[in-house]
């Protein structure tokens, strides 16, 4: 798939659209991926039903590295690309879909989406203050992975895996790439930013949503604890409850796309503005 590019501020941005033209939803990338891990979504028939627009996040994919690393790689500075992409596209009242840190990201953004026909994350455990990550995140050691600037080819390797389900062989090359690819000051200073006043508290933004909030988890999830998830206050959860893609681990949309496609369109179809 080629990209094509728009400029939010002085930020270069690259984005991947689909061919339909039906209800649109907003995809957003996990840390040292791109948008297109989403290539099973904008291609096929859910790309062919609604207008599916994936984004690369600044300094990963092809879109071009911060100018300003400190204010550009934080949920905030990341929101605000989100929110600029929406704008000139006219996708403020898309569904936004968000994984893993694209999960935080679009959560961030949300009080700057007010028309949004709602929002999906997966892979996102709602953080508050201070951050429970020993609560919300497994014991898993590539975690670390994402907040380092310098990466060993053991490491790629480490934290690709992680990203799918345990024992799963096969894992597309270039989700190494993109990890590879990734400005490493992106990572370095989103681990920076997580702390008192970096962030918005999730848990409160998740309380307090007036949209519909869907939330998928893969069964066999290696990064994310699902059960710190499901005991959270979502007076707007989708369905009532965390949907499960079985067999799946942190990249549903890609490993189990059938599953997580048919949960994508439902929740599209459900929310669409008229």
């Amino acid at each position: 798939m080629q990209p094509q590019t728009l400029q939010v501020g002085s930020q270069t941005i690259a984005f991947y659209q689909s061919t339909g033209t039906g209800p649109p939803a907003l995809l957003v990338h996990g840390n040292s991926s791109s948008g297109l891990s989403f290539r099973r979504q904008l291609e096929g028939p859910l790309g062919d039903e609604f207008r599916l627009v994936a984004i690369d996040l600044p300094g990963h994919g092809q879109s071009e590295p911060a100018a300003d690393p400190p204010s550009t790689y934080t949920l905030p500075g990341y929101a605000s690309i989100v929110v600029g992409v929406a704008e000139q596209l006219g996708l403020e009242e898309a569904v936004f879909v968000g994984w893993s840190l694209g999960g935080h990201i679009v959560l961030e953004a949300s009080d700057r989406l007010p028309k949004a026909a709602g929002f999906l994350i997966f892979g996102t455990p709602p953080i508050g203050f201070p951050p429970a990550m020993a609560e919300a995140f497994l014991p898993h050691p590539a975690i670390n992975c994402g907040f380092k600037a310098e990466l060993s080819e053991e490491e790629v390797e480490a934290y690709a895996a992680a990203f799918f389900a345990p024992e799963v062989q096969e894992i597309p090359e270039f989700f190494r790439a993109d990890i590879r690819r990734t400005d490493g000051r992106a990572r370095q200073v989103l681990g920076g930013s997580i702390g008192p006043g970096g962030y918005k508290d999730e848990v409160e933004v998740v309380a307090h949503l007036s949209a519909p909030l869907a939330i998928l988890h893969g069964e066999r999830e290696q990064l994310v604890n699902g059960a710190y998830i499901s005991a959270l206050t979502i007076p707007t959860l989708w369905r009532g409850a965390v949907q499960i893609i079985p067999e799946a681990g942190h990249a549903p949309h890609w490993e189990r796309p059938e599953q997580f496609n048919a949960l994508l369109g439902a929740f599209i179809r459900e929310t669409a503005k008229a």
